[in-house]
């Protein structure tokens, strides 16, 4: 068959265009395929007519008529192929008159109207995005959100309207679906994964203004970058010890590794793990040196005050038994 000529369109009435392709389809009795092949067309454009989606083609509906007996709405418009561009935009232009008056071609002097409007009117204007937040669970304090804490003061990261966690692709694979587990059930937030390949690490990004407010305004971290802020761990985390124990963990898992030296003695082979901890931020490591001390470890610092290391076989054994991981990586390491 030819293909269809598509420069015009049939505006049917509302919810009528979908209804005449469904009565033309039951009078021939065929399928969504059987008219798009009758048509020449795709079975998913048939559906995206039938939905409404797109205007049908003028010729695609007389054909529809002509075999089915059915006839067209008398009150039938013709459309170009790309009218609705056309009407929007006029009213696109129509509304930048509204907004800045008379602004032209020039890029820069465009630019200096929309600043112009947005000091004096935009930011006050009630916007359906910055003005309206999409909700969250507001949870109580608890160790499984001060395990959260923890992961966002390792690999976390939070701006004005995001939350975002990075994880190596491959080898935090696992612990990033138990992290998005824990997003769902604290918060009843989907948050977006984004693989970037260059990096090789996945980030899970949360973009909800009202859990920005929640971590910075009421649970005691910061936005922007950790480092220059010299962050801490939060004091309602200090001041409970089970609280304590999960918001560790969190970091652990994050900016944390299990080593494993291996050394020889007279030929003989020998292996010992350790636990490092690594952070930028002198409080942050103030405090875990604090904290790991009160459940009776014994933390070394590194020259550099970057690292906080658990040495010894016992020393390790109880942290994992104590504290944990909720990190499968750590966990495989351990048994080896």
């Amino acid at each position: 068959m030819a293909k269809l000529d598509i420069s015009k369109r049939a505006k049917f009435p509302i919810n009528k265009q979908g209804l005449f392709i469904k009565d033309c389809a039951k009078r021939l009795g065929a399928s969504n395929n059987q008219i798009a092949k009758l048509l020449n067309v795709s079975a998913r454009t048939i559906t995206d007519w039938k939905r409404e989606k797109f205007l049908i083609t003028f010729q695609a509906a007389k054909i529809l008529g002509k075999k089915s007996g059915i006839k067209l709405p008398g009150n039938l418009k013709s459309k170009d192929k790309f009218w609705y561009t056309t009407k929007g935009a006029y009213n696109g232009g129509l509304a930048m008159y509204r907004k800045y008056g008379c602004v032209g071609i020039d890029p820069e002097y465009r630019k200096k109207k929309w600043f112009e409007w947005w000091k004096q009117r935009g930011k006050f204007k009630n916007h359906p995005i910055l003005n309206n937040p999409l909700p969250i669970n507001q949870p109580i304090k608890s160790e499984e959100l001060a395990e959260f804490v923890g992961i966002i003061l390792g690999d976390g990261g939070i701006t004005k309207n995001q939350v975002t966690i990075t994880l190596h692709h491959v080898d935090d694979e696992k612990y990033g679906k138990f992290i998005i587990k824990l997003i769902k059930k604290l918060f009843s937030v989907n948050p977006s994964i984004y693989h970037k390949p260059k990096y090789s690490v996945n980030n899970i990004v949360i973009s909800r203004i009202k859990l920005v407010k929640l971590l910075t305004e009421k649970l005691g971290l910061k936005i922007g970058n950790k480092i220059r802020q010299q962050i801490d761990i939060p004091r309602w985390i200090k001041a409970n010890k089970n609280y304590q124990i999960a918001c560790i963990r969190g970091l652990m898992d994050t900016d944390g590794c299990l080593v494993i030296h291996k050394y020889k003695v007279n030929r003989k082979q020998y292996c010992y793990k350790k636990l490092d901890f690594c952070s930028a931020s002198k409080p942050l490591i103030k405090s875990i040196m604090k904290m790991l001390k009160v459940f009776d470890f014994s933390p070394r610092l590194s020259h550099n005050g970057r690292n906080v290391w658990i040495d010894g076989q016992e020393e390790v054994k109880r942290y994992f038994q104590l504290i944990g991981s909720n990190n499968p990586k750590h966990k495989k390491r351990l048994l080896r």
